[in-house]
């Protein structure tokens, strides 16, 4: 059933706020986590409804995973029990295709659904596939599910045709337990990516060049120091309130980032006119009455991040003048488009190329999060925009942010958030719920 948030705009974010754990980075390094014994400890970890997700499907298949604190978990999998994952757990997130490597190197064979998560395009399981027969694998995809078996896996040289996260960190994770050295060329270099490397080094592992297009992986025998680990912030968090705050024209102050991660995002707002201080790991934002227009062309890491593209576009959408973006990441990351033209913004898409005249302002409507980033944006947008702006579809924001409209109140935006049977929950000190019938929370 539908959640809501309703936004009310005109509210400048002001104020202190911490980023929490990444996404993609915990989900990777719980599927990572499988290829260990006991005695995994892991902290800041962000309890989102995708490691949610994520946590089910391992306890399913035979792991013992603990909340023993809000961000941190223990993970002991002395024994996988069962080697097929169930298709109502994986239909919710994509980052389940990440037990296909670790689950073939531990147990030498596994079934899993294809996976599901944010319709924002074509992402295939080749290079995965591609990857994993080259250490030996056989793979196959029968009645919707992928089939790998492999009596031992052997390292192997592997180049991808793109630098892919997913594939990238499946064929590094099954290659840490392969015989024999394996080399992937053109890896993705992203954050999460040596985050993980990182992880599975703190385990045993022997990989080198995390971070650089060529990772190597000397094979172990097995892997099981016990580690107490940390993951890293996340980055398109820290992205998506540091977009907030210029978006409103705020002052804000993100703490727990680490700069280089967001550097392409950070010199964009710069380039519009926002005022951005670096420290170690907080950031200090300001951003002007008046910005400028910029273009933005999304890249593989290190480049301009596609998980940023949709919330970029909403706070073009009201800054004067012309602005382009190139998504050459995934073709359908452009549905946003259509909501934010509910709202009053001028797009204009033509294939893989949107073209954003700014607005005076939006005007708040009903509109639709179509994923995760998405969500994220048209909240952004309900910040901006003259009067009222209900998100529908809200549940898909839950997926990559956690408390994600309490933190934004905190900020001073005046929010609520609904679930399906219109109970709400006023968050901003200016909410008059009065009108809805509906209790105040305050924080």
């Amino acid at each position: 059933m539908d959640q809501k948030i309703i936004v009310r705009g005109g509210r400048r974010l002001k104020g202190r706020v911490r980023v929490n754990g990444a996404k993609n980075a915990a989900l990777a390094i719980l599927c990572g986590a499988t290829l260990a014994g006991e005695n995994v400890v892991l902290d800041n970890v962000p309890n989102i409804t995708d490691v949610q997700h994520i946590i089910q499907v391992l306890s399913f298949l035979g792991a013992r995973v603990v909340w023993w604190r809000e961000d941190a978990v223990t993970i002991s999998v002395p024994s996988l029990t069962v080697r097929e994952a169930p298709y109502d757990l994986v239909k919710k997130l994509r980052a389940s295709n990440l037990l296909l490597g670790p689950l073939l190197a531990r147990c030498g064979e596994v079934r899993i659904p294809l996976p599901g998560g944010c319709n924002i395009g074509a992402r295939p399981m080749d290079l995965h596939f591609k990857g994993l027969s080259a250490l030996g694998a056989e793979l196959s995809l029968e009645k919707g599910y992928i089939c790998a078996k492999a009596k031992r896996l052997r390292g192997a040289q592997v180049y991808l045709d793109f630098p892919s996260v997913g594939a990238t960190e499946n064929i590094m994770m099954a290659a840490c337990l392969a015989e024999g050295q394996t080399l992937i060329q053109n890896a993705a270099k992203e954050p999460e990516v040596v985050d993980l490397a990182n992880f599975l080094n703190s385990l045993g592992a022997r990989i080198f060049g995390a971070g650089t297009d060529v990772i190597r992986i000397e094979g172990v025998k097995e892997l099981g120091r016990p580690v107490h680990y940390s993951v890293i912030p996340d980055r398109i968090e820290a992205g998506t309130l540091m977009v907030a705050a210029v978006a409103t024209r705020g002052e804000v102050e993100i703490e727990g980032v680490i700069p280089r991660h967001i550097q392409p995002l950070t010199a964009k707002l710069r380039e519009m006119g926002a005022e951005i201080v670096e420290g170690e790991d907080v950031f200090y934002i300001k951003a002007p009455d008046e910005l400028r227009p910029v273009n933005v062309k999304t890249m593989p890491y290190p480049g301009f991040p596609t998980d940023m593209q949709s919330q970029v576009m909403a706070l073009l959408s009201t800054v004067p003048g012309t602005s382009l973006i190139v998504e050459n990441i995934y073709e359908n990351r452009f549905q946003v488009a259509q909501e934010l033209r509910r709202m009053g913004a001028q797009i204009k898409v033509e294939g893989r190329v949107a073209v954003v005249e700014g607005v005076p302002r939006l005007y708040g409507a009903q509109v639709r999060a179509t994923d995760l980033r998405a969500g994220a944006a048209l909240v952004i947008a309900g910040l901006m925009a003259e009067g009222e702006t209900e998100v529908v579809g809200a549940e898909v924001i839950y997926r990559g942010y956690k408390d994600f409209e309490k933190r934004l109140a905190r900020l001073g935006a005046d929010l609520a958030a609904a679930n399906g049977q219109e109970q709400f929950f006023a968050l901003g000190e200016k909410s008059d719920p009065g009108r809805r019938n509906i209790p105040t929370y305050r924080e």
